[in-house]
């Protein structure tokens, strides 16, 4: 049977400043990200000692000589927060990784719980930068220049699962996943076939079905095998297709059919072929059709639209589900992501208030009406931008939030608190308290352990294996008993002695 499907996203921001003639997107990041410490107590350096980026999941490990990151550069570069999650530069861009969560509405709270951390530490940054540089970053996943920065998805899987299995049943839902996905974006780039607009930023930069590789080359389907779990039970399926979502009913549906249709790989119930035929080419076919009706071509012969393709995995969905137990959130993602293909495959537009590719069109093809421009105009591409500013008051998409142009899936209220607190039900929790409870005492930590220095003895380690433990269920009155640092290792002992 199916393990349940912990999930993660990891957002990689774009950044600027205005005004500020030598802009280092580097040591721009790095102010934003230590403007942060004003937000908590010590500082947690990042352990590097489980990463294995080079290690692909068919079964081999590139010999790539990788530099370590020293003890100071941990620091400065990377921040553990209390929420769960990790705060960090990677590769001259401010990245947010949320804590592990179970399901996908939480998943959605603490994924926009970064959107305000980034802001926030936009504030303190501006604080401490002369008057006329201001701080611009962006959630999406193109600076229209060329290059391109990741949304990453990530879902636990067990491992016994042939890992070919996953690539021959998720390649044509992600290729097809878009049409409710996508986020929008005003021109080709990549050497990409020239458009006005289409449903995804990152299909033009898609360049092979299936490799490691993240920044260049980049693959419809991943083999990072970095599982930051048990490697002997788990994997961790690292996806890299998608986009970065201001919507928050895209965000929702993206995280809630991929762990419902993973699901239905892992217990091998898919009974239908549905293997494209040229998967990088149909990416882009699909992504530049508008009106979700141009077929593309499966290797069997037959042509099907991406919205049937789609349905052919609710299908699928729906008679998987109808023997077994699910959670409550499944029943809600199927009925929304049946109600979307109903009216994406009758007509985009009508979902005008849920989907960010739809939303954007509308907002910026008014704006065109409105002042007679064409898509060329540099205003369009502004307001392209604009619609993923963080900033509140500017963002494009915030002012639509504001005057309830949109439909939500969380509330203000559980985002504030997700800044601060983690999610309840995954290791997160532990290591969220740990940081809110313990800091001073802990030296470094990652996504499967937490190192402490009680300043006598060795480091103690505790291992996190197991994602589903260390839950507030679990720990509650573990961490209740353990005033200090010492108590709850000395408590941890004796509960693993049997005492």
């Amino acid at each position: 049977m199916a393990i349940p499907k912990v999930m993660g996203i990891e957002t990689e921001y774009g950044i600027t400043v205005k005004n500020q003639p030598d802009f280092n997107p580097i040591l721009s990041s790095l102010l934003l990200i230590n403007s942060y410490e004003t937000f908590r107590s010590s500082r947690v350096r990042w352990d590097y000692e489980a990463e294995s980026p080079l290690r692909d999941a068919r079964g081999f490990e590139y010999m790539e000589e990788k530099e370590g990151t020293s003890k100071e550069e941990s620091r400065l570069i990377n921040l553990i927060l209390s929420n769960g999650a990790r705060f960090y530069v990677d590769h001259a861009h401010p990245e947010y990784s949320s804590p592990e969560t179970t399901n996908p509405r939480d998943l959605v709270i603490w994924d926009r719980a970064g959107e305000r951390i980034l802001n926030l530490s936009r504030q303190r940054a501006e604080a401490v930068s002369p008057p006329e540089q201001r701080i611009l970053i962006y959630k999406n996943n193109t600076d229209s220049k060329g290059n391109s920065y990741g949304t990453h998805e990530n879902y636990l899987m067990d491992r016994r699962v042939p890992f070919a299995r996953i690539v021959q049943h998720m390649m044509p839902f992600f290729v097809t996943r878009q049409v409710f996905t996508g986020a929008g974006k005003v021109g080709a780039e990549n050497n990409a076939d020239p458009c006005d607009y289409q449903i995804s930023q990152r299909a033009d930069f898609l360049e092979t079905e299936v490799g490691l590789e993240t920044m260049h080359s980049r693959p419809i389907i991943n083999t990072r095998d970095e599982p930051h779990a048990d490697p002997e039970k788990y994997r961790r399926l690292h996806v890299i297709v998608g986009d970065a979502n201001m919507s928050e009913v895209s965000n929702y549906l993206k995280v809630g059919t991929m762990a419902i249709v993973l699901s239905m790989v892992e217990d091998d119930f898919i009974e239908r072929d549905l293997s494209v035929d040229g998967p990088v080419g149909a990416f882009r076919v699909v992504s530049r059709d508008l009106t979700c009706r141009e077929p593309i071509r499966l290797k069997d012969g037959r042509t099907i639209t991406a919205v049937d393709v789609q349905r052919e995995f609710l299908a699928m969905a729906h008679k998987y589900y109808r023997e077994r137990e699910a959670e409550p959130w499944v029943r809600e993602v199927l009925t929304r992501w049946e109600t979307t293909l109903d009216h994406l495959a009758e007509d985009p537009m009508q979902l005008g208030r849920e989907l960010d590719w739809v939303i954007k069109r509308q907002l910026i093809e008014n704006y065109m009406a409105k002042h007679d421009l064409d898509w060329n105009d540099s205003r369009v591409q502004m307001i392209d931008l604009q619609y993923h500013d963080i900033r509140p008051g500017r963002g494009l998409y915030y002012k639509l939030e504001e005057s309830d142009a949109v439909d939500r899936i969380a509330t203000d209220d559980e985002i504030s608190k997700a800044i601060y607190d983690p999610p309840k039900d995954t290791r997160a929790y532990f290591r969220g308290m740990c940081l809110q409870r313990y800091a001073d005492e802990i030296v470094s930590a990652s996504w499967d352990s937490v190192i402490f220095d009680l300043k006598e003895g060795p480091l103690k380690k505790i291992f996190m294996l197991e994602p589903l433990r260390g839950t507030e269920a679990h720990v509650r009155q573990l961490l209740t008993e353990s005033p200090t640092a010492a108590d709850l290792l000395r408590n941890i002992s004796r509960a693993a002695s049997g005492m």
